[in-house]
C-alpha cells in the first residue's frame, strides 16, 4: 500500500492524558494530495466507572459520559478496530495540535490496553505531523493568500475554528472531533495551493533526522512554537546551546532575541532557576532558553527563508541578531553551566515524581517494555473473556500486574472473580472518594456546583451540567451530598 495520510481528532474528558479519557475519536485518511480516501471514521468511547470527566470539558464537547454507554463501543474494541484499520503500514498521523495532546491520549490507551504504546507511530513506515506549527510558520513567513484571525483581545490567534472561518472552510461545529478533521484537511489544501514551496518543505523533514541536521549544526536557525509569544507571530532565531543531558534527541535553544551577556557568569543553580520559569511576569528576569525535540516536528528553518518583509513583520533586528549569536558562542562556559542547570531541575522533578502516589495508569513513561513481556501483552489482547479469566502471566515489569485487573474490570467485567470484583470495587471507591472533601467526587460535584451559577449558561449547558451531576450520583450516591 502506498504512503496516505490519516487526520484524525479527539473529544476527551480533560486535558490529562495521564488521567483523561478520549470520548470521541474521528479520522480521515486522504492520499499525499489530500484527496479523501473511503469513508470517515467516528466512534463514541465508554468511559469507565472509575474516572470522572472534567464539567468545563463536557460543556465544551457537549458529550456526556452516558451517551459513551449508550452508543460507544469499549476502549479494547476500538483498539481492535484501530490497529487493523486505522494503523496501517505507511500511515502519517496528522492532526491540528495533536503531537502535543492527541497523541499522547493514544499513547496512553495503547498503554492501558496492553499495546505498545509508540509502534503505531513509527512501525512498518509509519510517522506524524501536525498542521498547527505548519499553520504557525505559514503565517509567520508566508502569509499571503490566505486570512489570519485576531483573537477578542486583538492579538494574533491561530485556533482552528477561527483560521477555518475567516478563510470560509468547512466546519460544521467547532469541538467535535469528525468537524474538527474536515477543517484541518481543509486547512492543509489551502496552505498547500497557497504556499506550496512551504508546505512540501514543512512535510519532507517532519522526520527527526532531517531536523536533527538543522538544529545541531553551529548556524542559527529559524524556530516557530507555540512556546514564543504571539506577538512575533511565535517565530523567532535560534540557536543550539545544549543536547539533553538525559533524553536522547533533545536540545536546548537560545532565543537570539535577547542579549546573552547577563547569564555568561551566572551559576549552574541560578540558570537552573531561570530555566525554571515557563510563564515568567512581566519585567521579571528569565532564561531565553527553550527544549527542542527531534521527533516532535518542529517548524525550523535556515535562514535563507527570511525575506526582508518577514523579518520586518516580526520584528528581527538581523544586526542585533547577529551581535547576540556571536556573543553566545564566546561565552564559552554558558553551555556547560546550562548543561548542568538541566541536569538540577531534572533531579528535582525525578525527586517529586519518587515521592509522589503514582497511579499505575500514568506510569508510562517509568520505562519501555521488554520484549518478553511484549509477547505476554499480546497474549492478554489475544485471549477472549473466558481465557482472560484465568490469565494471570508471569511479568517481569510490576506495572502490567497492576494494570491486568484494571484492563479485567474495565474492559471485560464478567471474567472478573468475586476476590477480583471486590478489589476493584474497593479501588473504584477509593480512587473517588479518598480525601473527603478534597476527593475527586467532592471536587466533581463542586465544580458542577459553582459552573451552575453562571449566568451566561444555555439551556443545552444547563441539561450538561444535570446529566453530569446524575452520573456522579449513579457512581457513589451516598458521597453526594
Amino acid at each position: 500500500m502506498s504512503a496516505s495520510m490519516y487526520f484524525y481528532d479527539l473529544e476527551t474528558s480533560g486535558i490529562s492524558a495521564k488521567n483523561c479519557r478520549i470520548m470521541q475519536f474521528a479520522g480521515q485518511r486522504v492520499d499525499l494530495d489530500l484527496k479523501k480516501i473511503g469513508e470517515p471514521d467516528n466512534y463514541l468511547i465508554k468511559m469507565t466507572t472509575d474516572v470522572l470527566p472534567e464539567p468545563e470539558a463536557i460543556l465544551i464537547t457537549g458529550i456526556t459520559p452516558q451517551q459513551t454507554f449508550d452508543s460507544g463501543i469499549s476502549e479494547a474494541e476500538f483498539l481492535t478496530y484501530f490497529h487493523k484499520s486505522i494503523a496501517l503500514p505507511d500511515t502519517i498521523f496528522i492532526g491540528f495540535n495533536s503531537i502535543h495532546f492527541d497523541d499522547e491520549f493514544v499513547r496512553f490507551l495503547n498503554y492501558r490496553n496492553f499495546y505498545d504504546a509508540y509502534e503505531w507511530q513509527w512501525q512498518d513506515g509509519r510517522s506524524r505531523w501536525d498542521m498547527l506549527d505548519v499553520a504557525r510558520m505559514t503565517r509567520a513567513l508566508r502569509p499571503e493568500g490566505i486570512k489570519w484571525p485576531f483573537a477578542s483581545d486583538g492579538k494574533p490567534s491561530n485556533k482552528l475554528e477561527l483560521i477555518a472561518s475567516v478563510n470560509n472552510l468547512m466546519h460544521e461545529k467547532a469541538h467535535d472531533a469528525l468537524s474538527d478533521v474536515n477543517a484541518t484537511i481543509a486547512l492543509a489544501k489551502l496552505i498547500r495551493q497557497k504556499q506550496p514551496k512551504l508546505y512540501e518543505y514543512l512535510f519532507k523533514i517532519r522526520d527527526k533526522r532531517t531536523v536533527e541536521k538543522i538544529v545541531s549544526q553551529t548556524e542559527p536557525f529559524v524556530y516557530t512554537s507555540g512556546q514564543y509569544g504571539s506577538q512575533f507571530e511565535s517565530t523567532t532565531i535560534a540557536l543550539t546551546v545544549a543536547s539533553h543531558p538525559t533524553q536522547k534527541g533533545s536540545v536546548f535553544v537560545y532565543d537570539l532575541r535577547y542579549d546573552p551577556s547577563p547569564y555568561a557568569d551566572k551559576k549552574p543553580s541560578e540558570l537552573a532557576e531561570l530555566l525554571a520559569k515557563y510563564h515568567p511576569q512581566d519585567d521579571e528576569e528569565f532564561l531565553p532558553v527553550k527544549q527542542l525535540q527531534f521527533n516532535r516536528c518542529p517548524a525550523v528553518a535556515p535562514l535563507s527563508v527570511l525575506d526582508e518583509s518577514s523579518s520586518s513583520r516580526l520584528s528581527l533586528d538581523m544586526k542585533k541578531i547577529e551581535q547576540n549569536a556571536k556573543a553566545l558562542i564566546s561565552m564559552s562556559k554558558f553551555s556547560d553551566n546550562l548543561a548542568e542547570a538541566i541536569k538540577i531541575n531534572e533531579k528535582q522533578k525525578q525527586t517529586s515524581f519518587v515521592t509522589d502516589v503514582q497511579d499505575v495508569d500514568s506510569q508510562l513513561y517509568d520505562g519501555f517494555f521488554n520484549e518478553s513481556d511484549k509477547n505476554k501483552m499480546k497474549s492478554v489482547r489475544m485471549a477472549d473473556e473466558n481465557k482472560l479469566a484465568d490469565l494471570h502471566p508471569d511479568f517481569n515489569d510490576g506495572r502490567l500486574d497492576k494494570l491486568l485487573l484494571l484492563y479485567k474490570a474495565r474492559q471485560f467485567p464478567k471474567c472478573l472473580s468475586q476476590d477480583e470484583q471486590k478489589i476493584w470495587e474497593d479501588y473504584r471507591i477509593m480512587k473517588l472518594t479518598n480525601g473527603g472533601d478534597q476527593s475527586q467526587l467532592a471536587k466533581y460535584f463542586s465544580k458542577i456546583n459553582e459552573l451552575s451559577t453562571r449566568t451566561d449558561l444555555n439551556e443545552p449547558q444547563i441539561y450538561l451540567l444535570e446529566e453530569l451531576k446524575l452520573y456522579g450520583e449513579s457512581l457513589a450516591p451516598y458521597s453526594s451530598d
